[in-house]
């Protein structure tokens, strides 16, 4: 489980905010202390991450759970599941967005918005 804990936090460690040049990590939306691994299965995890944004009223905490979302799915080398909720009394909407981001369709729908998938493309692009 280690092994996994540490293989997820770099995976969402280089990600970059959609606004700022830093990486998530610079701006402590994530740290080692918001990732969670559970071994719910034979050989199958659920990971939650649990995401800091940089203000309360941030409006791209949405966009930053999903940029999460997609960049596990794509490079977590074992099977999970994946929570992912802001961590709880740091955002004005919490409860929307935990709801947004861990909804299989609405996520699905977002990604669809070309607008959207380039600003998720870019920040979870690795960097060079």
């Amino acid at each position: 489980i280690v092994h996994h804990l540490s293989s997820a936090l770099d995976i969402i460690r280089t990600i970059r905010d959609p606004e700022k040049p830093n990486t998530l990590e610079e701006l402590e939306v994530v740290t080692e202390s918001c990732v969670e691994v559970h071994e719910i299965g034979d050989d199958e995890y659920l990971v939650i991450i649990r995401f800091t944004p940089t203000v309360p009223h941030c409006s791209l905490a949405t966009l930053i759970g999903l940029c999460l979302r997609i960049k596990l799915q794509r490079c977590l080398p074992f099977r999970h599941k994946l929570e992912i909720y802001i961590s709880e009394g740091t955002h004005s909407t919490e409860e929307d967005i935990n709801k947004q981001i861990n909804d299989k369709e609405r996520v699905a729908a977002a990604m669809e918005n070309p607008n959207l998938r380039e600003i998720v493309e870019q920040c979870v692009a690795e960097p060079d």
